[in-house]
């Protein structure tokens, strides 16, 4: 799973369940990354139309979708986030002369796709209030939790 769309996430939900608008050093602190980070992610979501932007000391980020409404293929959209691809190909490439060597990327590039394309499809199932739904029900299920 990509880094980038777990930072997307991550913040939309405790965006939505702090709601208010919190800083990319607030964000960062809760996702255990940089801000920097989060400055990343955020400004793509901000160009998709799924968080609004505020500058200075009371700045930062809030969402602009309620989570009932928020798909998650579209945070992967916004990220251009590609699930499942090949870290590397197998084979001689396409001119060595055995069938196996010189085909097998090829083949593996049309499975990896695939897989891929079903990820998008079950995101596009999945509301962010749907993972927010399966947080309260793992929160309630421990003892001793403090909320947010």
């Amino acid at each position: 799973m990509n880094g980038l769309f777990c930072v997307a996430v991550h913040a939309l939900v405790y965006l939505d369940k702090r709601g208010c608008m919190l800083s990319s050093e607030e964000l960062a602190a809760n996702i255990c990354t940089n801000p920097a980070r989060v400055r990343k992610v955020m400004a793509k979501l901000k160009k998709a139309g799924l968080v609004s932007t505020k500058a200075g000391t009371e700045g930062g980020y809030h969402p602009l979708l309620p989570p009932g409404d928020l798909r998650l293929e579209r945070i992967a959209d916004a990220l251009e986030v590609r699930f499942v691809e090949p870290a590397w190909h197998s084979g001689g490439g396409v001119d060595c002369g055995c069938m196996v060597a010189s085909g097998m990327a090829g083949v593996m590039d049309g499975l990896f796709d695939d897989l891929d394309r079903q990820c998008r499809l079950r995101l596009s199932r999945l509301t962010l209030a749907d993972l927010e739904a399966q947080l309260e029900r793992a929160a309630a299920g421990r003892e001793g939790s403090d909320g947010l």
